[in-house]
């Protein structure tokens, strides 16, 4: 069980670098889209594009990579953990360049960049980008876009699966978001001038998280039925990290550093969520998952023999318990992408 956590838990994390165009003509109008060329992503399983499934025998028996991953298309699992396409997809899409191909995939052209991201990734460091050939600044992408999740997700989700008090957890989130600030740091170092950092979700909101610490008291519980105490501590996190990005913005003045408030985001669709045409009876459950009040069960998750699929994923929030579905993380994206690129004044 412990092992699946590992893997599982890690959805807080992603990171994408869109490279501008280099292009010196400044008389772009306003019916252009942003004048990105390239996205270089960076993260974990909410990002991860194919990397895992080749990772190794290991990744190539992951859930993510049979049925019904994916099953929202006809070419089959592609190594994304939801039903669909993610938010780096859509934000592709936005800008109107083709999706990325997963780094460790042979012989596909890399003309509009890469996804580096693997289901279960942390930090990044120079040794990162020199392993790779990443030379940001070498290569002429001085317009950069970069946008960067919470890292070391596992060191507080397995202290809470280990029983902790929320208290005793909340005195490694500063370590936590300083693994954050020194990533943006080593991102800024190779060239990057704008940046975006994500915050945490309300995880007190996610079927395996209302399925392993279940309240007897309905006190414990919002008017979105999502536990509070989690909720507080991803927004203590959350208050932590602006906190610190304050600090950032403050010695690197010619840097911009936005954050990205995937907490909002996600409680945003959750709260529009019968508007969007989301089943107002299952927004807490998994669609695909089988057993408990959320559809969800560690010992017998999506993918595992005799797991069944809800016949209508585009009305659910939830995918397995522990990602989204590829309806939700379009709704996501829509709400991060007006909120990120109308800061830097991006038409798209």
């Amino acid at each position: 069980m412990a092992s699946h956590l590992l893997y599982l838990f890690l959805i807080l994390n992603s990171f994408f670098i869109l490279s501008a165009s280099t292009a010196t003509n400044t008389t772009v109008t306003q019916e252009k889209t942003c004048p990105f060329e390239s996205i270089y992503q960076f993260g974990d399983s909410i990002s991860d594009v194919g990397n895992l499934i080749r990772k190794g025998p290991s990744g190539a028996k992951s859930y993510a990579a049979r049925l019904p991953y994916r099953e929202a298309f006809l070419h089959g699992p592609t190594g994304r953990c939801s039903n669909g396409l993610l938010m780096i997809d859509y934000i592709a899409m936005a800008l109107h360049l083709p999706l990325l191909n997963p780094y460790l995939q042979p012989f596909v052209p890399k003309d509009h960049g890469v996804n580096f991201a693997v289901a279960g990734s942390t930090a990044l460091n120079s040794s990162f980008f020199m392993a790779r050939g990443i030379h940001i600044v070498k290569r002429g992408f001085k317009g950069l876009l970069c946008l960067l999740g919470r890292l070391e997700a596992t060191t507080t989700t397995m202290l809470f699966f280990q029983g902790k008090p929320v208290e005793e957890i909340s005195t490694y989130v500063p370590h936590v978001v300083r693994t954050t600030t020194n990533a943006v740091e080593e991102v800024i170092r190779e060239g990057a001038i704008r940046v975006v950092v994500s915050g945490n979700f309300p995880v007190g909101c996610i079927p395996i998280y209302l399925t392993s610490f279940p309240n007897s008291d309905p006190n414990a519980y919002d008017d979105l039925k999502c536990l509070k105490d989690l909720n507080k501590f991803a927004q203590f996190h959350n208050n932590h990290l602006k906190r610190a990005l304050e600090k950032l913005r403050q010695k690197y003045p010619h840097v911009v550093i936005l954050y990205a408030d995937y907490y909002a985001a996600f409680q945003s669709v959750l709260r529009r969520a019968p508007r969007l045409g989301f089943d107002k009876s299952s927004l807490n459950k998994a669609c695909c998952g089988i057993g408990g009040q959320y559809n969800y069960d560690g010992s017998r998750m999506c993918g595992h023999a005799g797991v069944p699929v809800c016949p209508n994923p585009k009305q659910h929030i939830h995918w397995d318990g522990v990602h989204l579905t590829q309806e939700a993380y379009r709704h996501m994206s829509e709400w991060l992408l007006h909120e990120i690129l109308s800061k830097i004044k991006c038409v798209w």
